[in-house]
């Protein structure tokens, strides 16, 4: 247990932001503001929707909990470092890598790591490979602009959404298993999470204002469970978590984050990306992974500061 202490540390906790990802922003940012507070913490709520925002001036550090655009892709990051304020999470390098999959992709490529087959396109071109496929915009998060193509005539139609997003587009092989995911903090791999059913942002976020809309045109629709400790075996846990850990630092990466992977029929990990600022609302896969092992959100937020400030000392 940590000696770490945030009692009376002024902490402006960052939230909303100006992205595709606000509402949920909003939510791990109130839930984060809990843990803060629990652990002792004198903070300050700041909405963020650009580069202007201000900071009380008895901040001593800024939590991130700002997901995807201005949050996890290195802009927030390298503002706080001109102002000179601490902060959560990564460093710019490490968010951007982490936050752009073509980048990641060629990181895990270099270190050996095991990902889906992939190639990039552009906007009017069509992809090499052939369905099954994912057609993924490569900065978004919360599964914004990925879409599934398991026959090849859902490849136009996939193609003709992700450019709403960006001109350069993500096409990965479609790999069929479990799907697992795995919280990173420091050096220490959490238990894995696994996720059946379709795990998009409406089941992800089920408080969401797309969550109701969804449920009211289908009533019907199947909720995605999730299980943790996932249920593999004890070989594959130890793979599993391994490989997590190997994509973190494979990324530069220092502090913390959630690595998605797939886990096929043959037993064979593979690692699709990692998160640098993971979902934190009620609902998020990283506090109830952290608690199956024993670490509760006021420890967890303590953790993760504790760790930011030891990879940037001042």
């Amino acid at each position: 247990m940590t000696t770490f202490s945030l009692v009376n540390m002024h902490i402006a906790l960052l939230t909303g932001g100006p992205g595709s990802e606000r509402e949920v922003s909003l939510r791990s940012g109130a839930n984060v503001a809990n843990g803060l507070r629990g652990a002792g913490a004198v903070v300050a709520e700041i909405d963020v929707r650009g580069g202007d925002f201000d900071l009380p001036p008895e901040t001593e550090f800024a939590f991130l909990m700002i997901h995807g655009t201005f949050g996890e892709d290195g802009q927030l990051q390298a503002e706080l470092e001109r102002r000179g304020t601490p902060y959560s999470g990564e460093d710019v390098r490490g968010s951007e890598v982490a936050f752009d999959k073509i980048l990641s992709k060629r990181a895990f490529d270099a270190a050996g790591i095991p990902t889906p087959r992939w190639e990039v396109i552009h906007a009017g071109e069509t992809p090499k490979m052939s369905a099954p496929l994912v057609i993924k915009a490569p900065k978004q998060g919360s599964s914004v602009g990925v879409y599934l193509c398991r026959k090849p005539e859902d490849v136009a139609p996939a193609l003709a959404k992700v450019i709403e997003f960006d001109e350069e587009i993500l096409v990965e092989q479609l790999i069929n298993g479990l799907e697992l995911t795995v919280g990173v903090l420091g050096d220490l791999a959490l238990p894995i999470i696994m996720i059946k059913g379709s795990y998009d942002y409406e089941r992800k976020y089920p408080w969401s204002e797309a969550a109701k809309k969804a449920r009211q045109s289908n009533p019907q629709q199947e909720e995605a469970l999730h299980f943790c400790p996932a249920p593999i075996t004890a070989e594959q846990t130890r793979l599993v978590q391994k490989m997590s850990l190997d994509a973190h630092r494979a990324l530069g990466l220092k502090t913390y984050s959630r690595v998605d992977l797939l886990l096929d029929a043959a037993g064979r990990a593979w690692v699709l990306e990692a998160n640098t600022i993971p979902g934190m609302t009620e609902s998020s896969l990283l506090p109830e992974a952290a608690l199956v092992a024993g670490i509760t959100l006021p420890d967890l937020v303590t953790r993760i500061v504790e760790l930011s400030l030891a990879a940037r000392p001042a």
